[in-house]
């Protein structure tokens, strides 16, 4: 047996080696020194504050807690650039995680990012139009040939093409300004600008008499109002699956916080010490909220629709070269685990 072997090992070696090196190389990552969180800063003051889930993983350090025992730090990165400077971090490799407006999130999407949305940040948040006091302007049909200010590339965008389509209108119809929120609110002030659609900071200019809202996306029976996406990269995902299994069970609690009616004093409180606006204008924002529907972080058929809805509207405004199903872009195993109480079975491949 022995005489028999030897010969047939070695006729059959070279293939089998051959066979062997052609074979995937599967390889277990060590932990990262850290995970890499980019989020939009909205504040208006020296603190950073993105509202909802953020601030209050922030404030109660959810995640530093978590992954503490690991050694892993949680490092948080605010940009005042908002969407777009997000992407280009995701871009470049400096961030796995951010939490991003749904225009951003299906730009980058579009335009190449491998990303996978997590879970739902926020859904339905409101948009304001705010104007000129004394302009005359109720209504969108008025804002024709009108400077309007929009933060473009922002969630904001998508927000005001939505409002504008649900009356028949266009950008084409006005003269569309740049600006990011604080400028826009600044250059409304000082009438260099007939009217912006913006956030419930307006409400802070209105208590002022500095601005009058005469529509928001209620009003428009939720067209315009944005939702908000935790995003993970899939080169994370795929690296780390356990860790993003804990990272979302730890953002649930933040989630039982924010939606328990109890906590909504707090929350306004929280928000506002950190984004330097005034207590009233989140108080004004949230009045009708059902708070347990506002923060909802599932991915079930309603989001996905509005996901959907803003990447078709994406498409036909010329915002993104290429639509995609909002089907294939979520990852909804770690949190449905999450949320049943059970280990998320990874994939092998």
């Amino acid at each position: 047996m022995k005489k028999l072997f030897n010969p047939v090992f070695r006729a059959l070696a070279p293939a089998v080696i051959g066979l062997l090196a052609a074979l995937p190389l599967v390889t277990y990552a060590a932990q990262p020194d850290a995970i890499r969180i980019a989020v939009p800063d909205l504040s208006a003051g020296s603190q950073p504050s993105a509202g909802g889930v953020v601030d209050v993983l922030r404030s109660q350090q959810l995640l530093e807690k978590e992954f503490a025992k690991d050694g892993i730090r949680i490092d948080w990165h605010f940009f005042k650039g908002a969407g777009p400077v997000v992407n280009e971090a995701l871009a470049n490799g400096q961030a796995d995680f951010a939490y991003l407006g749904d225009l951003a999130a299906i730009v980058g999407k579009a335009g190449g990012l491998d990303t996978r949305v997590l879970l739902a940040g926020v859904r339905g948040v409101k948009s304001y139009l705010g104007v000129v006091p004394g302009s005359g302007i109720k209504t969108l049909h008025d804002l024709k040939g009108k400077r309007v200010a929009v933060f473009r590339g922002t969630a904001n965008q998508l927000s005001f093409a939505s409002a504008l389509a649900s009356q028949g209108l266009s950008e084409r119809d006005l003269k569309i300004i740049n600006l990011d929120f604080n400028a826009a609110n600044a250059a409304l002030a000082a009438r260099q600008i007939d009217a912006t659609w913006g956030l419930s900071s307006l409400l802070s200019l209105r208590e002022r008499g500095l601005v009058e809202l005469p529509i928001n996306s209620r009003d428009l029976e939720g067209a315009g109002s944005t939702q908000a996406v935790l995003l993970g990269t899939g080169e994370f995902i795929r690296q780390y699956p356990d860790l993003v299994e804990r990272l979302v069970k730890a953002q649930l609690q933040a989630v039982k916080w924010l939606s328990d009616e109890s906590n909504r004093e707090a929350y306004v409180d929280l928000v506002s010490g950190l984004s330097n606006y005034p207590k009233v204008i989140y108080q004004q924002d949230l009045a009708k909220e059902d708070l347990t529907h506002y923060f909802d972080p599932r991915l079930d058929a309603e989001f996905v629709g509005l996901l959907q809805q803003g990447i078709d509207l994406a498409a036909k405004e010329r915002l993104i070269r290429r639509d995609f199903k909002a089907t294939e872009w979520i990852e909804p195993r770690f949190l449905d685990a999450a949320l049943q109480g059970e280990p998320v079975v990874h994939a092998t491949n």
